[in-house]
């Protein structure tokens, strides 16, 4: 028998101005057996992860839907709140694509365990419920020493981790993933899917695996779903959609996949810094962390816990050059950027920006020099106003350092929804970011961040919520502009492909220290650090599948 049977699915959100309904999900219908994993990809808003919420009828109020969604024969539509409270999480679990609309930023990661545990198995104790928790965030590799951290101390990879140690806390039958590993490198990446998997086996648990990566699904999938516009356009054992697709999208999914390895492999070139003085050049830059105790430690031990984030990093970024770092989640990519751009103080070091150091900056000063130093966030929610349509939102870095009148500004935005691929532009240019999947939100905040022309863009894994077809796309578009404007990178990713794509050379940062730098063909080529080594034979390899 079934696990889960979808019938006749249509599925459209509310607060249409359009006449005709538009259809997220149009007529899909599958079935999931106990213990298989079905992989579902398409690209940014082709209606993925609109179907894993109505699975869990986590859908807006006053959204249509017709059709059927069936959990071992019971219909999930007509469950009252309590059976659809036991149905969330003791049944099945779904993992966000973006762990913050899962966690509480008010609570620790320890009191976000207790809490789901307690909801649903009353009857355990504290002792219990926390070894309990222990073991789940153990088993995604977050130590107990992080218990009472709070979500925004943490990466975005390890954010990602915790969801899915909560999504396991309460053994359910089923997991909805929605992009469960887009913040993670490809060796928490593996073994967190390799955990997945072995679940999958062990405990006949059914896992749908929404995601965007060919490579990945290939690999740890039984069966393929392909998504188009809403439609359910191919569906199949893995090795036929890889190896013979039918429908013209599986086919330029695939081919757009393989392209951007064969491409990576074409591009790995030297860059040539001609003698030119770096743009920027950090020396001995340490960001510190001191671990928050209880009273009661404080008074019995004298030895504050220390987390070495950033641990002496030095490295040169010369005008034109685009420098990727590369390193599993947690490593301290994302809190070098910050440190970098002073939105956190350095413990130590110096963070020399044409000419300037950034550390001895007034704040005012700092605010100036932003103007010439933007980033790119991996988590678009982190740049973007819910507030503010995305209009407004691309202009405001215009207002904000008096590079524009309104008009202007307007004109400006609209140029740069066009570079992005947000057309035609009076539809985007007057959403919210609500209204647009998370690709189109990391095109918007894409063309916040480059709207004031910098020097040097900070990119924290621009691409890593994009299918293949789209993240080719705006690669080469973020390469067209840095040709056009001049502009220098620093590329954050956990996607090594990505890296060999698109930079020059490549750092690989491993417990808050760069272990390897060299130019990009000599780290794939010739890589001479073990961690460098370990990363290059994780990485998943599309034409192997």
């Amino acid at each position: 028998m079934a696990l889960l049977e979808v019938n006749q699915l249509k599925i459209a959100y509310p607060h249409q101005s359009q006449q005709k309904t538009i259809w997220a999900v149009d007529d899909v219908s599958f079935t999931l057996n106990p213990g298989e994993r079905m992989g579902l990809v398409g690209e940014s808003g082709c209606g993925k992860s609109t179907l894993g919420r109505t699975i869990m009828r986590l859908l807006p109020e006053g959204s249509q839907v017709t059709g059927e969604v069936n959990f071992q024969s019971k219909p999930v539509f007509d469950f009252n709140t309590v059976e659809l409270r036991q149905f969330r999480g003791e049944v099945v679990a779904l993992i966000f694509q973006d762990p913050m609309t899962r966690l509480d930023p008010l609570m620790t990661i320890g009191d976000h365990c207790l809490e789901t545990l307690q909801a649903h198995q009353p009857k355990l104790s504290r002792k219990a419920a926390k070894i309990k928790a222990v073991e789940a965030l153990e088993a995604v590799r977050i130590p107990a020493n992080r218990w009472g951290q709070y979500p925004h101390e943490f990466s975005g990879g390890m954010r990602q981790r915790v969801a899915i140690a909560l999504a396991l806390l309460l053994d359910p039958k089923m997991i909805v993933a929605d992009e469960p590993t887009t913040s993670l490198d490809v060796t928490v990446s593996a073994e967190i899917l390799d955990e997945l998997t072995r679940l999958c086996s062990e405990r006949d648990l059914a896992l749908l695996l929404i995601s965007h990566d060919l490579a990945m699904v290939g690999e740890y999938c039984d069966r393929i779903a392909v998504m188009y516009q809403g439609k359910m356009v191919e569906m199949g054992d893995t090795k036929s959609i890889l190896y013979s697709p039918q429908h013209e999208y599986t086919k330029s999914l695939l081919n757009a996949a393989l392209k951007l390895q064969a491409d990576a492999q074409a591009n790995s070139t030297s860059f040539q810094s001609n003698g030119a003085q770096p743009i920027l050049e950090v020396k001995k830059l340490k960001q510190h962390f001191i671990l928050e105790s209880n009273f009661i430690q404080q008074l019995f031990s004298q030895k504050k816990e220390v987390i070495k984030a950033v641990d002496g990093i030095n490295f040169e970024l010369y005008p034109g050059e685009t420098l990727g770092l590369v390193g599993e989640s947690g490593c301290g990519k994302s809190t070098l950027s910050r440190t970098i751009l002073q939105l956190l103080k350095a413990t130590a070091g110096t963070v020399d920006f044409l000419g300037q150091d950034l550390t001895k900056l007034s704040r005012k000063q700092m605010k100036q020099m932003r103007r010439q130093i933007q980033m790119i966030f991996q988590d678009p929610h982190a740049c973007l106003n819910p507030l503010m349509t995305v209009g407004e939102s691309i202009a405001d870095p215009l207002l904000i350092h008096n590079l524009a009148n309104l008009g202007e500004a307007k004109l400006k935005v609209a140029e740069m929804l066009v570079r992005v691929g947000l057309t035609p532009v009076e539809d985007y240019y007057h959403r919210y970011p609500s209204e647009l999947s998370g690709g189109q939100q990391q095109r918007v905040a894409i063309a916040r961040a480059l709207i004031t022309n910098p020097q040097l863009v900070i990119c924290d894994e621009p691409v890593s919520m994009l299918d293949a077809t789209v993240q080719t796309q705006v690669l080469e578009l973020m390469l067209a502009l840095k040709a056009e404007f001049k502009l220098t990178y620093l590329f954050i990713t956990h996607d090594l492909w990505v890296a060999r794509f698109f930079c020059d050379r490549i750092a690989v940062m491993n417990g808050g220290k760069i272990v390897e730098i060299e130019s990009t063909e000599k780290i794939f080529k010739y890589p001479q650090h073990p961690y460098t080594q370990k990363l290059l034979s994780a990485a998943p390899l599309l034409v192997n599948c």
